[in-house]
């Protein structure tokens, strides 16, 4: 069994033994206990209301009796202020978000809240068979290059997602230089084709901006198509950032891969995370972003911000009790999305579609900015 899938204990079990319950669901994508998860939160909300001054003021002490009476905060708060329910000392992990201008978001995990975050990740993987220890596997990770001062939750991701298979090398997209990081595609051609001239599996995981660059210039290059192994798996996380005015649509990029790497689009999977919210959402094998076990979604009306129902554009919120580092159960995002009920995958939870970000200009309100994006998309 991969250790990732083994048992693991909140700090608490008298004050978060609903939190525990919840988290010890191994099926990935089940709703069906919904009192469950609102005694979770209402522990969590006490458990952060003890520690934290700042939650003990957003609060109002009663219990959520639904998932939208939860207070929130938005994603850009933990940009400009560090806040912990545990003191210095039990901190596992500092990660900070990937954001490539402006201020990043700094995130404190304890052992409990990272060991259980990656055992949401291992359980996802079982459920779709990617946790395989037949034969090792290439690794061409499209985050930086590990050093020792190097922080982001990217970049940590990065390494834990080789944990899933055995390693038969790691080479890195976004390179370090000695004074930084560069996008290094010719060194990433060369992993490719040496990955090719083996024949063993292939595992690419990072940002889907720097893969479509590597392919792009083998193409101007005029190299020929690579047939990687079929039991190859493309994951991506982190969206184009600042590359947005290059980025393609989910179904080109896997055309492109399809084309150019011989990977099937079933092996092809997107996700969706972020530092302020540590919960996995990956692609089902129709490409939809399911909401699992261990957490709920909603989104919020751009102008009233008066939850929305099923697939009307708003705001995405994310809710879940398991950190127990941070008040972070409840965070607002900065990204607009659509929120749909069923997908016909097998997977009984909902699922939502990213539309877009908001707040593209520091000017402008995240309302307008919002609107104008999801002109044509309501």
């Amino acid at each position: 069994m991969n250790p990732h899938l083994g048992p693991v204990t909140v700090p608490d079990l008298g004050e978060l033994g609903a939190v525990q319950r919840l988290c010890d669901i191994a099926d990935p994508y089940d709703h069906s206990d919904d009192a469950l998860f609102l005694q979770a939160m209402d522990q969590s909300n006490q458990w952060h209301a003890r520690r934290s001054p700042f939650f003990r003021s957003l609060w109002n002490g009663l219990p959520v009796n639904h998932v939208s009476e939860q207070p929130y905060v938005h994603a850009n708060f933990f940009k400009m202020h560090e806040i912990m329910s545990i003191p210095h000392s039990q901190v596992a992990v500092h990660a900070t978000s990937s954001g490539t201008t402006g201020q990043k978001s700094q995130m404190f995990w304890d052992s409990w809240t990272l060991k259980a975050g990656q055992r949401m990740v291992a359980r996802i993987y079982d459920h779709y068979g990617w946790i395989d220890d037949r034969e090792p596997v290439h690794y061409l990770l499209y985050t930086n290059q590990p050093t020792p001062n190097v922080q982001l939750g990217s970049s940590f991701t990065g390494q834990f997602m080789t944990d899933f298979a055995p390693v038969a090398s790691v080479d890195y997209g976004l390179a370090h230089t000695g004074s930084g990081h560069e996008f290094d595609a010719f060194g990433a051609i060369r992993a490719l084709q040496r990955f090719a001239d083996d024949g063993l599996p292939v595992r690419i995981f990072g940002f889907p901006a720097f893969l479509s660059f590597t392919l792009d210039r083998m193409r101007a290059m005029g190299l020929p198509p690579l047939r990687l192994n079929e039991r190859s798996l493309v994951l991506f996380g982190g969206g184009w950032k600042t590359n947005a005015d290059k980025q393609i649509s989910k179904a080109d990029m896997r055309a492109k891969i399809i084309d150019q790497l011989g990977i099937p689009d079933e092996r092809i999977r997107d996700g969706y995370g972020s530092v302020e919210h540590s919960i996995p959402y990956l692609e089902c094998a129709h490409h939809n972003l399911h909401v699992p076990t261990w957490s709920r979604a909603l989104t919020r009306d751009v102008k009233t911000l008066q939850v929305n129902g099923f697939g009307k554009p708003g705001y995405l919120q994310f809710v879940s009790p398991y950190i127990t580092s941070a008040p972070a159960q409840s965070v607002l995002m900065g990204d607009l999305a659509v929120l749909h009920e069923e997908c016909g995958c097998g997977a009984e939870t909902p699922w939502f579609e990213i539309l877009g970000r908001a707040g593209v200009s520091r000017n402008r309100s995240c309302a307008v900015a919002a609107a104008e994006l999801l002109k044509g998309k309501a």
